[in-house]
């Protein structure tokens, strides 16, 4: 696919389009941003119409791993859980204000050239590898597994990330959450997170709060992260009433309030105060509270 028409296909109603080519670290340096029209997403809030076939309860979606849309273009390889790019699906525009979760692979070398975003948090959380970043504010910095990296777009911001790495790939999870509120400053952010300090307990890896653990963004969002012995037992209480929580299964399998869940199954709640959580495996989980109105 020529990169042009990867970009047109990118937009389809997103704020801040993704351009995404088959270049080389090298052929980054130089590479020329490249705009399209966009047309900003209707929010509507509440975005996930339940499935007739499902016997979960009306409170919850599910979206299995295999369910979700693919786009492999060779050099990347892009699972989409919400419709983004080629992949369209009106029953899977967002789940309240978190609009984007791809789950990428991206070949060794290789990377996402310049391309701007606006009104848009991004949380980027890489899973193996490095993936080296820059953008028009002037930061140039490499992220590793057991990084959490926020951009607040805001006002509009150019970036470009590639793989920093010739011998092997780089795997992350590219998250966008609408902000609470447009035209905020462009900012940049970055954290370490210790895996052990997530061994069977909940990890919160960022808040609304810059005073609070982890990073922050512009949205009254908390994301956890959690890894687990099989059998451990816990429970995650909301932060915030009328939220819903967004869980997505990393690694192994889980129980979250009776729905049984495995790698790479994403689970939508709303209309509760807390989550019961059970390791069936050795298990990883990532958890993402947010507003489900916009």
């Amino acid at each position: 696919m020529k990169r042009t028409d990867f970009l047109k296909k990118s937009a389809l109603g997103l704020v801040g389009a993704i351009a995404a080519t088959k270049l080389s670290a090298k052929d980054l340096e130089t590479t020329k941003t490249i705009t399209t029209p966009e047309d900003e997403l209707d929010r509507v809030g509440y975005n996930h119409l339940p499935n007739e076939k499902s016997n979960i309860m009306n409170n919850m979606v599910l979206h299995r791993a295999e369910t979700r849309g693919n786009a492999n273009h060779g050099w990347l390889n892009s699972n989409h859980t919400f419709s983004f790019a080629n992949y369209h699906n009106p029953e899977r525009m967002h789940f309240g204000v978190l609009r984007v979760l791809n789950d990428d692979h991206v070949e060794a070398g290789m990377g996402f050239g310049t391309h701007p975003h606006n009104n848009m948090e991004i949380i980027s959380i890489p899973l193996e590898g490095d993936l080296e970043h820059k953008d028009s504010m002037g930061n140039t910095t490499v992220i590793k597994q057991g990084d959490v990296q926020v951009m607040s777009a805001g006002t509009g911001v150019q970036h470009s990330e590639y793989n920093k790495n010739k011998d092997k790939a780089v795997k992350f999870l590219q998250i966008w959450v609408f902000p609470r509120e447009k035209g905020v400053l462009p900012r940049y952010d970055q954290m370490n997170f210790p895996k052990a300090d997530r061994h069977n307990k909940l990890q919160q890896v960022l808040s609304p709060n810059a005073h609070d653990e982890g990073v922050w963004i512009h949205q009254d969002a908390w994301f956890h992260l959690g890894d687990f012995d099989k059998g451990f037992k816990t429970n995650y209480r909301l932060k915030k009433a009328g939220n819903g929580v967004y869980a997505f299964v990393l690694k192994g399998a889980i129980n979250i309030n009776g729905q049984d869940l495995k790698t790479r199954d994403g689970l939508g709640v709303w209309d509760v105060s807390e989550l019961n959580i059970e390791a069936s495996t050795d298990a990883e989980l990532l958890l993402m509270e947010v507003p489900m109105n916009i």
